[in-house]
């Protein structure tokens, strides 16, 4: 279903490449339309959360004219009204190609103002450098992986909360992950390939259950964020947990990946890239 906002944004049209800051470029898509359809509103989200955003070709100008380029690390509250479209964000990122900024840190204040500003709340912001990342390595996953499971499915389509299946008698804590998540941009029809974990502690998920019911994401047309909110509350009114986080790790797309996270307790999301990111 596609967003109604979303026609209006650059996803999906061709765009001029700005090579000069111009923050008129950055999109907003409020997030009301996505909550409703889950049934939310703003007062009555049952998570906590934060969208956090890796931009891979963040670069600038330094007063005496040379090129720097550095990794941009922007989260963006859960809870914020918009989100802020992905396109939109590249070519406001790529208008930064060819202005100067004395520091990273003038840079990263006037990123913070820019976003936040979109976003309708605070918006933290870190520019990295390379060696900074690189330092930190690859990330794994915790917990189960469930990809290997020898389960039959036939459902792709829409998701199918359905298929999830729990043991009331048996109460668990753990983390299973896997890196089957897949589902299509609800506008240019595009694929989103994505790692996704659920950490909580409840009745016992069924692991096969929940393969199939990942997989049924395949063909589902929706944004990052919705996608993860769907699975959190899906698995939520199945287990009603005492603890539970969903987060996922998406591949990036024009040099940005998106990792929403969404949580019963104060967010504390690892940002540290995976393999396929």
């Amino acid at each position: 279903m596609h967003h109604p906002a979303a026609a209006d944004s650059p996803l999906g049209k061709t765009s001029d490449y700005v090579a000069t800051y111009t923050p008129s470029l950055l999109f907003p898509i409020p997030r009301t339309a996505k909550w409703a359809e889950l049934g939310l509103t703003a007062q009555t989200l049952p998570y906590q959360g934060v969208d956090l955003w890796n931009c891979y070709e963040l670069s600038w100008l330094t007063p005496s004219g040379k090129p720097v380029v550095a990794i941009g690390e922007f989260a963006i509250p859960a809870d914020s009204p918009n989100i802020i479209e992905s396109k939109s964000f590249k070519l406001y990122l790529n208008s930064l190609n060819q202005t100067p900024f004395a520091s990273r840190t003038e840079l990263a204040v006037l990123l913070q103002a820019d976003l936040s500003a979109v976003a309708g709340a605070p918006v933290a912001v870190r520019v990295r450098s390379l060696s900074e990342v690189e330092e930190e390595g690859v990330a794994r996953l915790p917990g189960v992986c469930i990809d290997e499971l020898d389960v039959s499915i036939q459902d792709y389509h829409q998701p199918q909360p359905q298929l999830l299946q729990c043991d009331p008698q048996r109460q668990v804590t753990e983390a299973l992950h896997s890196h089957l998540l897949r589902s299509n941009c609800p506008v240019t029809g595009q694929p989103d390939w994505g790692s996704v974990v659920v950490e909580y502690s409840g009745a016992a998920l069924d692991h096969a259950s929940f393969l199939r019911y990942l997989v049924s994401f395949r063909q589902h047309a929706d944004f990052h964020e919705q996608c993860v909110e769907r699975i959190f509350l899906d698995v939520l009114r199945l287990l009603q947990p005492q603890a539970l986080t969903v987060y996922a790790r998406y591949v990036r797309r024009g040099g940005l990946d998106i990792n929403p996270y969404r949580s019963l307790a104060t967010p504390s999301p690892d940002n540290r890239r995976l393999v396929r990111q």
